[in-house]
């Protein structure tokens, strides 16, 4: 693999990662590339209920999916280790799970079927017709293990990081704040995606996708409609790529 995965963080619970996620997959799965998608943790359900990473693969059609670890409260992963009783979780226990995942070939048909427009589509860093992309719990600096974020394992994995973020009032300060701390731990932020965008946007949303970029230093990617996560797979995936920039595979 010659691209490094991306981290997809945001700057709060509920702003939209996972359906940012799937949209960003859904556009590599629309130039050829075979996606892969990583859910470090997941909290909040039971076992056997389809998890973030699992509900990012049924609307872009990804198909290779890995969770490395699950625990049952709705809580941020730190606190829901505390209150189950649970080991926290350590980064080499995520991030040795994933490095693994990521080393693992993609299906044979999908490289062949890539390697004629991948060059051509999203620049050489993805020739060999893959993007893997993971996706964080809650803000940027939520605990995954004590002292651990995912900013620690965008570091450990050498990953460019996407930060979704809300449209409206209230969002400069907060996705300002998280693209320093991206950019603190030593990181590449690669981009802002607004993670839910109303179809008619108030005075607030339409002036902030011209703030967002010129305060935080980083382009916007994209907007992800309000509603997104509730279309059909297939309407899902032949829309997501209209929903972010053109040249945003070349931008990771």
């Amino acid at each position: 693999m010659t691209g490094a995965p991306v981290v997809v963080t945001g700057t709060g619970t509920d702003v939209g990662k996972t359906v940012a996620t799937a949209a960003l997959a859904a556009a590599a799965r629309a130039v050829g590339l075979d996606v892969g998608l990583c859910k470090p943790i997941q909290t909040g359900l039971a076992a056997g209920q389809p998890g973030d990473a699992d509900e990012a693969a049924r609307l872009s059609g990804a198909r290779r999916v890995l969770e490395v670890r699950r625990l049952p409260d709705p809580l941020a992963p730190e606190t829901a280790a505390r209150v189950a009783g649970l080991p926290q979780s350590t980064l080499a226990e995520l991030v040795d799970p994933i490095r693994g995942w990521l080393a693992e070939p993609v299906p044979g048909d999908a490289q062949l079927a890539s390697a004629s427009n991948c060059e051509a589509d999203v620049g050489p860093a993805w020739t060999d017709g893959r993007l893997d992309l993971i996706e964080g719990a809650g803000g940027v600096l939520v605990r995954l293990g004590t002292d651990l974020t995912v900013l620690d394992l965008a570091a450990a994995l050498d990953a460019p990081v996407i930060v979704v973020a809300r449209a409206g009032l209230g969002t400069l300060s907060d996705t300002e704040l998280a693209v320093r701390a991206v950019e603190a731990a030593g990181l590449r932020c690669a981009g802002i995606v607004i993670g839910s965008w109303q179809y008619d946007p108030n005075l607030a949303e339409r002036l902030n996708l011209e703030d967002l970029p010129r305060l935080t230093g980083v382009p916007l990617l994209g907007r992800v409609p309000c509603g997104a996560g509730g279309l059909g797979p297939a309407e899902f995936a032949r829309l997501a790529p209209g929903w972010l920039e053109t040249d945003v595979l070349g931008i990771l």
